[in-house]
């Protein structure tokens, strides 16, 4: 049985300025309640600056999970308030706290594929350089040098793909995705369709299922109508205080963009003119 992260609940909250200091003073988090997060997909939704992703920030701190793309959660200096406040969380689980997994901020991602071509990129140059530098050597010396550089661009081709650099950012997120999933994992994502198209979203969609029978579970703050209709996932609103599951139906995302979808010029009309 793989372990699962089952629910959190806060512990004794700060009093009086601490208490109204972020991220204590978020509404939703100052009115937090025991939050059940067993399912295997759970998303975190609201408007920006309503909390959720600072709460699934703190989850990974808690979590003790390794971040992709930048510094460990438990060192990075942006997320300091959410150690904070992870501080003050308690996390159960079925099993004992599992470290298989990994947290992903899509704003980090685009900072990690940005490094993955600039990394190839100098391993190609090096390979380049060995070319000239050994033009006159034997084989077998040729072939000492090159090692270390041509070994570190075939393992980044068998993990990211051949064509890494020439990827659209939806194709890269999906391969990194891919690369890193294990089983019984669990996945903290923060707006992961910031990456994605609405094509793309839908090959997550499979990817999720596809990690889910392998023990995995995820959870994840987003905007998309798209995501959340992933079938048996429990959907948590910090709009509401304290922040509780709201069926797919009643949603405001979900809603506003059925109605938009349907009749755009009703909308337009008061905006463009």
């Amino acid at each position: 049985m793989a372990a699962q992260l089952l629910s959190v609940q806060r512990k004794r909250w700060p009093e009086g300025a601490a208490a109204a200091s972020f991220p204590f003073g978020v509404p939703s988090l100052a009115a937090l309640e025991p939050l059940d997060l067993a399912a295997p997909v759970t998303f975190f939704v609201g408007e920006n600056g309503s909390g959720k992703s600072t709460l699934l920030e703190a989850l990974a701190v808690a979590a003790r999970l390794p971040a992709v793309g930048r510094r460990d959660p438990a060192s990075d200096e942006t997320l300091a308030a959410q150690r904070t406040l992870a501080g003050h969380l308690r996390l159960s689980w079925s099993r004992h706290r599992t470290h298989r997994g990994f947290f992903l901020r899509a704003e980090d991602f685009f900072g990690f594929a940005a490094r993955l071509r600039a990394d190839r990129a100098v391993l190609e140059a090096r390979l380049e350089e060995i070319e000239v530098e050994f033009a006159d050597a034997s084989d077998y010396a040729k072939a000492l040098a090159r090692g270390p550089a041509a070994g570190s661009l075939h393992e980044m081709k068998a993990r990211y793909g051949e064509d890494i650099d020439h990827q659209s950012h939806g194709e890269s997120f999906l391969a990194l995705l891919r690369s890193r999933l294990v089983p019984n994992g669990l996945y903290l994502l923060d707006e992961p369709e910031a990456a994605l198209s609405p094509q793309s979203q839908l090959a997550f969609i499979a990817m999720v299922r596809e990690a889910i029978d392998a023990g995995g579970q995820f959870i994840m703050a987003t905007h998309s109508p798209i995501l959340m209709a992933i079938p048996g996932a429990v959907i948590v609103s910090f709009d509401e205080r304290p922040p509780r599951p709201v069926p797919f139906d009643q949603l405001a995302h979900v809603t506003l963009m059925r109605d938009f979808l349907a009749h755009p010029e009703r909308f337009l009309r008061h905006l463009w003119g």
